[in-house]
């Protein structure tokens, strides 16, 4: 049995952090509805957050990668969802056998390389899709997600409205357009390693060209 579910949020977005969640629980400890994150609406996420945090035998740890860790050029996003699911792993003290959402191609090297990046003695699986398949992983999909949209919902308090920071969404392009056409430089909360961001710069550069 395991005792413990771990995944990540914010992996591919242009725009802020990356967010792991561990949920350590028995089966029976977690509430109804559990899925993956990306299936349950906002309120619905928030609803079942407030209710693993507050159920009795349930422990939640969550990790934050930065935009300065994702930007470094030392490092990459393979390296960087490992760390977080042990720094996730961490957080909860967690403890016994667990499982993880893989964030590689090969489930039993990302599961040996989160095992040996863990500060705690835990037995790591490593499944794709786990999220669909466990209710632990749903938990911790559903707690990382609401750590992530908290984040992003601070972003737009901070820049006015940023969307969901994905480079798909236009918003959130429309967002960069207009800060980098106003300040000339990428903001502070963009990864700009991403190339969305060199895209906007671009456009940005040859929009200015134009105008000669």
């Amino acid at each position: 049995m395991y005792r413990f579910g771990v995944d990540e949020a914010g992996k591919g977005p242009v725009l802020g952090s990356m967010f792991a969640a561990c949920v350590v629980a028995d089966a029976d400890a977690l509430p109804d509805g559990l899925r993956d994150s990306k299936k349950l609406s906002p309120a619905r996420r928030d609803d079942l957050d407030a209710a693993l945090r507050d159920a009795e035998g349930v422990r939640v740890g969550v990790a934050e990668i930065p935009v300065e860790r994702i930007d470094d050029p030392a490092t990459d996003m393979n390296t960087l969802t490992v760390d977080a699911h042990a720094a996730a792993i961490d957080a909860a003290d967690a403890e016994g056998r667990g499982i993880v959402d893989a964030g590689d191609t090969s489930e039993e090297r990302f599961a040996g390389r989160v095992r040996e990046a863990a500060n705690t003695d835990v037995n790591v699986t490593a499944e794709h899709g786990a999220d669909e398949a466990y209710a632990l992983v749903a938990a911790a999909s559903v707690v990382a997600k609401v750590a992530r949209d908290a984040h992003v919902a601070e972003l737009s308090s901070e820049y006015s409205d940023v969307g969901s920071g994905y480079p798909s969404d236009p918003r959130t392009r429309e967002f960069l357009a207009k800060y980098v056409g106003e300040h000339g430089i990428i903001p502070d909360c963009a990864r700009a390693s991403w190339s969305t961001c060199d895209d906007v710069l671009a456009a940005a550069e040859q929009s200015a060209l134009s105008e000669f």
